[in-house]
């Protein structure tokens, strides 16, 4: 047995465990779900804080976690998904990973099809050395994920069973069955595989009549002698073409099992029924127990499937009409109603069933109430609604509605109140507490569900408009389609630069012209400034940039030309008109060169225009040729529309992200500081934030955080965590005090599935010391004056997960000519393809750069994991070094 912390765990709870591991692969789970059992079958039965299964990916380069079970949410969420190298030996490995998880014991145990490494199974205990006992499990753990990769991955597998062992194990993994029906049929099926019968049936005989729960075989059951065999003294009865097997004692149930000719049964089967009756039966009696348990279980189920098939569909009449309808189902109510807040703070009826009159006002009322003297419960109960005082100013609605009672409930969403979920029952009837609890359970999911759907409509409104705004305009011919698929290539740039050049160089090849240009008006609107051009052959560049380089007034009458949307093939007379550019171009056109000018816009405004011109009188332009840049133009308004929106997104989330950064690094004697923040090539603001303040004593502290997430909710709890550290550092300047105070602060005011990382550093120029503090954060880095490189180790738990958490400070000296390196996960996660950064590739760098000033040497890391990417950082970056000088 296993003995952990005064608790025992025999080795048949260890094996039942494995055992109902197995029976869902059994009953038909998925991969993953029977690996997550696995990994918590033997997280159990070792009591081990972590255990982590990895499997050999594709590439056969590295193990991927594929199922995690572990005591804190926030260390499986950091495992899950996770990648070791296969190369490296699988105890150092784990031992890394133990040390760096702040676990003492680590254990690593092969998952094995032959003399194949095809994965790993891995334990980490808190507090404990793991013994043979832990080992014994595991390998038998490890044996069973080797069944299931091999065979349920590959899509098959079965082990070969005797019939008394197929009876055996069948009877260990039916010990802990909990639906009866399907208990019985898997009952049924292991006696006809363990036995030879060509059908089986379990009969319960509790009534006077035998009622079928299960059967297996061709042959209809039929309950022949079971109620006699039942009340009979012998366990089994043995017919000419059945036996009879009792099931329990006193026997409430039997098993039949019907032969194409009785056999005579031996010792060992005998010996094997009987177990597999005692199991049977236990089988039996537990799952009726937890079914009965289970029907609250099930509805429960069924709402959060309800609210998940909305959230999937994304449809925001599905999510609505589909709670409705399952609420009036599972809470066996008739009159219900919800209710949404529109952007004028109407209340609106956006889903509902049996209501007629003005119902929406007694809602309105019900809403007025959860925003005052209810402000702050989850639900509203009103029994008798005539006679309730709070609803004294709706009677007339009440009784013409026909509304008796009244249960309401917020619908909100990130604290912001969005509508009402009302139930409308009859006088007297009263939901019970687990109804309430359920109906306030769907409430809040309801409430995330009908945001994410009305943003997925948003989203979806505007791609339809994109999408029409397209399909206006493809006037080509299928001959044309396969010029029009190019030109959508430079609509998927963000960048209004490269557009401008795909927009360009694509026509000029295309369409074989000599010069392709693109005016876009000043910041007046009074001119036409080219903004691109292209010319194809070199030695025209000259003279044709003379002349389209020029401004082009935006006359009225070219307004009006540009408004219609159609595009204008110049002639002589009409270029002389329009002056300008236009003007210079009359010699050329009236030599037989011809110039079309097609109009860029989307269906708000005109962007711009695009010039085509063609200087060969043998290759003039024509209507093809203008209607396939039509098309073409189509999709570069979007792309420059988009362009212009991401360049303008692009500064709002740089400015908001610098503003929450320090604007210049603090100047202590002794000390050069260096810092560098680099955001990735996404939209959304990050949330990695750092920060200095002096401290008394000329003291520096230093705070590097990384918030949970990205965007104008990362942003603000950016803010928060800045403050946390100005608020916080002088009154608690020593790093295990300040982590613990921030702690409880961040709980406090991040969501529930939120999180900050962050290190927490004072550094002493005169004392030449360096004090360090950890919160879930990767380790910074002590760079010697010779180049060593080495981790300053300090651990705890991420800020905002538990209440009440302890932090370990690490101090160090910090001579003369060192430095401490801070950075974020992003440059650990810096990515090329598979492959990470790494630490042992941050540690060589900085080895190889100790010489350098802070400020080049922060710009040096940030460098080299953009090198490393090949171009755009894939998650923002800070980089902050202190280096003592003196």
């Amino acid at each position: 047995m296993i003995v952990e912390a005064g608790h025992e765990t025999s080795a048949a709870a260890s094996l039942d465990a494995l055992g109902s591991a197995l029976r869902r692969l059994a009953e038909g789970a998925t991969l993953d779900d029977v690996l997550r059992a696995l990994v918590e079958a033997v997280a159990a039965s070792t009591r081990t804080e972590v255990v982590v299964l990895r499997a050999l990916d594709e590439s056969e380069i590295s193990f991927r976690a594929r199922a995690v079970a572990a005591s804190s949410t926030a260390v499986a969420a950091e495992l899950e998904g996770s990648r070791l190298p296969a190369a490296k030996p699988a105890a150092d490995a784990v031992g890394a990973l133990a040390e760096q998880l702040g676990l003492a014991g680590s254990l690593a145990v092969p998952i094995l099809v032959g003399d194949r490494t095809i994965g790993r199974l891995e334990l980490f205990a808190k507090a404990r050395s793991l013994g043979p006992e832990d080992e014994a499990i595991a390998r038998l753990a490890a044996d069973h994920a080797a069944f299931v990769l091999a065979g349920l991955g590959n899509g098959g597998g079965a082990y070969p069973l005797t019939p008394r062992e197929l009876l055996r194990l069948g009877g260990d993994a039916l010990a802990t069955g909990l639906d009866e029906h399907r208990t019985a049929e898997q009952i049924a099926l292991l006696a006809a595989h363990g036995t030879g019968a060509a059908s089986t049936a379990v009969w319960r005989v509790d009534g006077a009549r035998p009622q079928l729960v299960g059967a297996y075989g061709a042959a209809e059951p039929a309950p022949d002698g079971v109620a006699e065999a039942v009340v009979g003294r012998r366990s089994l009865t043995i017919g000419a073409d059945s036996w009879v097997l009792q099931l329990g004692q006193p026997p409430f149930a039997a098993l039949q099992l019907r032969f194409s000719q009785s056999p005579v049964p031996s010792d060992e089967v005998l010996d094997a029924l009987t177990t597999f009756a005692a199991r049977a039966a236990h089988a039996l009696q537990s799952s009726a127990r937890a079914s009965r348990q289970s029907v609250e279980l099930d509805r429960s189920r069924a709402l959060v499937a309800v609210v998940g098939q909305a959230i999937a569909q994304l449809s925001l009449s599905h999510t609505l009409d589909t709670a409705v309808a399952r609420v009036a189902e599972l809470l066996d109510v008739d009159r219900l109603a919800v209710y949404l807040l529109d952007d004028e703070e109407r209340l609106l009826e956006a889903a509902g069933r049996g209501l007629a009159g003005p119902h929406t006002r007694v809602a309105e009322r019900l809403l007025e109430l959860a925003r005052g003297p209810l402000r702050g419960h989850d639900a509203m109960l009103i029994d008798e609604a005539a006679g309730d005082l709070r609803l004294a100013g709706v009677r007339d609605q009440l009784a013409e509605a026909g509304i008796e009672a009244a249960v309401a409930i917020p619908l909100r969403a990130h604290d912001e109140l969005i509508g009402l979920l009302a139930v409308y029952p009859p006088r007297g009837r009263v939901l019970s507490a687990d109804a309430l609890s359920l109906v306030t359970a769907l409430a809040a999911q309801l409430a995330v569900a009908v945001q994410n759907a009305r943003l997925h409509e948003q989203v979806k409104r505007r791609e339809a408009e994109r999408r029409e705004a397209l399909e206006s305009e493809q006037h080509a011919s299928r001959t044309l389609r396969s010029l029009y698929e190019i030109s959508q290539t430079f609509a998927r740039s963000l960048s209004l630069e490269t557009t401008l050049e795909a927009i360009v160089r694509t026509l000029a090849e295309l369409l074989r012209l000599d010069a392709v240009g693109v005016r876009m008006p000043d910041e007046r609107g009074e001119a036409l400034i080219t903004q691109k051009l292209h010319v194809r052959d070199d030695r025209l560049a000259r003279a044709v940039e003379a002349i389209l380089l020029r401004p082009q007034p935006l006359s009225p009458r070219l307004r009006r030309l540009f408004a219609d949307g159609r595009a204008l093939l110049l002639d002589p007379r009409t270029a002389r008109q329009l002056g300008g550019s236009y003007g210079l171009l009359v010699p050329f056109l009236e030599k037989g060169s011809t110039t079309a000018i097609v109009p860029i816009s989307t269906p708000a405004e005109v962007l711009g225009t695009l010039t085509l011109l063609s200087l060969d009188p043998g290759r003039p332009l024509g209507k093809g040729d203008i209607e396939l840049a039509l098309s073409v133009v189509g999709q570069a308004a979007l792309a420059l529309e988009n362009a212009r929106l991401y360049q303008q997104h692009q500064r709002f989330s740089e400015t908001m992200q610098r503003s929450l950064l320090p604007r210049a690094n603090p100047s202590i004697e002794g000390l050069e500081v260096g810092a560098v923040y680099e955001s990735s090539a996404r939209l959304d603001i990050g949330g990695d934030v750092y920060d200095f303040l002096t401290l008394e004593g000329g003291r520096l502290a230093v705070v590097l955080g990384d918030v949970a997430g990205h965007g104008i909710d990362a942003a603000a709890d950016m803010a928060m965590a800045k403050f946390v550290f100005r608020s916080l550092a002088r009154e608690h300047p020593e790093p295990e005090d300040f982590l613990a105070a921030a702690n409880e602060v961040v709980l406090g005011e991040v969501g529930p599935t939120k999180f900050i990382t962050m290190l927490y550093l004072t550094v002493d120029a005169a004392a030449g010391n360096v004090a360090c503090g950890s919160a879930g954060h990767p380790w910074p880095r002590l760079v010697g004056p010779d180049g060593s490189v080495r981790a300053l180790r300090a651990r705890g738990l991420a800020l905002g997960v538990e209440s009440q958490q302890a932090y370990e400070a690490a101090r160090e000296e910090l001579p003369v000519g060192a430095a401490v390196v801070l950075y974020t996960d992003g440059v650990l996660e810096a990515r090329r393809g598979p492959e990470l950064y790494g630490e042992e590739r941050l540690d060589e760098l900085l080895g190889s750069k100790a010489h350098l000033p802070a400020e080049a040497l922060a710009r040096a890391v940030v460098e080299d994991c953009r090198a490393f990417t090949g171009g755009d950082l894939t998650d923002d970056c800070a980089v902050v070094v202190i280096r003592r000088t003196g």
